[in-house]
């Protein structure tokens, strides 16, 4: 069981966190505004676990502008890709 646990990510921990990795792994990027209505959170609290998971180099962002509007897009970093399956993979066995 220790072994299972060490696999356990702080970083996915919490739900919006979880949530922003999954909507990643599915999607080869989202951006901002999507992520937002997707988790149905606020600007600070999806900026605040973006930051976070910039912050463990799970995720990466590009910003651009559309009509002088900023548009931020978020992918998956491959460390984060494999971070997040090794989590994945230590909850199955716990269900197990």
């Amino acid at each position: 069981m220790k072994d299972i646990l060490k696999d356990l990510d702080k970083a996915f921990e919490n739900k919006v966190r979880l949530g922003i990795m999954s909507a990643l792994m599915v999607n080869e990027f989202m951006d901002f505004n999507t992520l937002k209505d997707l988790l149905d959170v606020t600007d600070g609290n999806l900026a605040s676990h973006l930051k976070s998971l910039e912050k463990t180099e799970y995720i990466t962002y590009k910003k651009e502008f559309n009509d002088r509007k900023p548009h931020t897009k978020y992918y998956a970093t491959e460390a984060g890709k494999m971070a997040f399956t090794k989590h994945l993979n230590a909850i199955e066995q716990l269900l197990k």
